[in-house]
């Protein structure tokens, strides 16, 4: 167990040893418990930090419960076996769309000042989450940065499910962790101290690092 996302971020950097001063290697943490534990992989690795927000798109009676997500670019990947014992509607997940995409927009404004990336061409793209559980958000994460031409793209996160592990295996290049144990019921169970971070401390950390590097 983590005693927060701060330690959890150091233990990852060591995991990601490899890229330490890594000039094609470039860090996207997806917000915004991500970015925290991004901050101690950029710090020690000596490699810049930038953000992908992708979200979720949660059942109509239970947020929690995924059921598919929305990248950046407005791609949407979706659980078509969840939609179908759910029986969510076409107009249900239309509607999520596009407050996703609405949501999506105005935090990369907030975050980064721009909904644009540039490619990533010849660059190693590692994708740092805080944990992850049913993973639709970084897929749809992984989908975005694959789009921007990304030579490799590594998922990185302290905590990942089992079955989720085995599925991004076969997804990305390389997928680093620390713990992927069963039962895996919430990726807070792995932390002490798991609480809910700011969009403030988001903006705070990005600063900080991109201080740091220029």
């Amino acid at each position: 167990m983590f005693e927060d996302r701060k330690e959890a971020g150091k233990k990852l950097a060591q995991a990601l040893l490899k890229y330490k001063n890594d000039k094609s290697a470039v860090v996207f943490a997806v917000p915004r418990g991500g970015v925290v534990v991004a901050e101690a992989v950029c710090e020690y690795l000596q490699i810049p930090l930038d953000v992908v927000v992708a979200r979720k798109i949660g059942a109509p009676f239970n947020e929690e419960l995924a059921i598919g997500a929305v990248s950046p670019d407005g791609d949407v990947i979706i659980n078509e076996e969840a939609v179908r014992v759910l029986k969510v509607s076409e107009s249900y997940l239309m509607a999520q769309k596009q407050n996703k995409i609405n949501e999506i927009k105005e935090r990369l404004k907030k975050y980064r000042g721009s909904d644009v990336y540039e490619s990533l061409e010849g660059r190693t793209a590692i994708i740092v989450d805080d944990g992850i559980a049913t993973g639709y958000t970084v897929k749809a994460a992984v989908d975005f940065i694959r789009g921007l031409n990304a030579e490799r793209v590594v998922v990185a996160s302290p905590v990942i499910a089992p079955d989720t592990l085995v599925e991004f295996e076969g997804l990305v290049d390389e997928v680093v962790y620390i713990y992927s144990d069963e039962p895996f019921y919430a990726v807070g169970q792995f932390y002490k101290f798991f609480p809910q971070i700011s969009d403030e401390e988001v903006i705070s950390i990005i600063k900080k690092i991109k201080g740091k590097g220029e």
